[in-house]
């Protein structure tokens, strides 16, 4: 029986609802799975193009490791990177408030074409896909296009298990 998260931008009050790609990433979405709820304060990409993040602690007892990754994920994808505390540089961290942290956990969806995961700093970037969107993804990209448009202060991505 699949497994179902709920993707919400909180301030604007939109959600959309993610299928667990359980056979192609099941390490991840074990992970994810069993640490939800997650939330935090949304960021837009720079580098990504059409992506909404947010970062949290590492939270698996046992890192999953690359599985189904890319570095083009399509609009619907919903990614999983870890980061080690030295990939990401002291500015980053300060400006995201997560200085303090030995490293994070970015919990992503990508909302439109044309993505690459490709940073100035360290080169490609690649992420899991851990889930798929399959519902409510138009008014969600409408939602995330507003977060780079109008900014994110103030605005929390949270996902959590879809009771539906």
């Amino acid at each position: 029986m699949p497994k179902y998260m709920s993707i919400e931008l909180a301030k604007r009050g939109v959600s959309c609802v993610a299928e667990l790609l359980e056979k192609d990433a099941p390490r991840t979405c074990a992970a994810v799975w069993e640490a939800l709820p997650q939330a935090g304060d949304v960021h837009h990409a720079k580098y990504a193009r059409n992506e909404v993040y947010t970062m949290v602690p590492h939270f698996a007892e046992v890192e999953p490791g690359l599985e189904n990754p890319t570095v083009t994920p399509i609009p619907g994808d919903v990614v999983y990177f870890a980061f080690p505390g030295g990939m990401l540089d002291r500015d980053f961290k300060e400006e995201k408030g997560i200085g303090h942290l030995p490293g994070v956990i970015d919990l992503a969806i990508f909302y439109g074409r044309n993505n690459l995961l490709l940073n100035g700093d360290v080169g490609w970037v690649p992420g899991n896909v851990y889930a798929t969107i399959v519902e409510g993804l138009p008014l969600m990209a409408e939602a995330c296009h507003d977060v780079w448009r109008s900014g994110s202060v103030g605005e929390r991505l949270i996902y959590r298990r879809h009771a539906g």
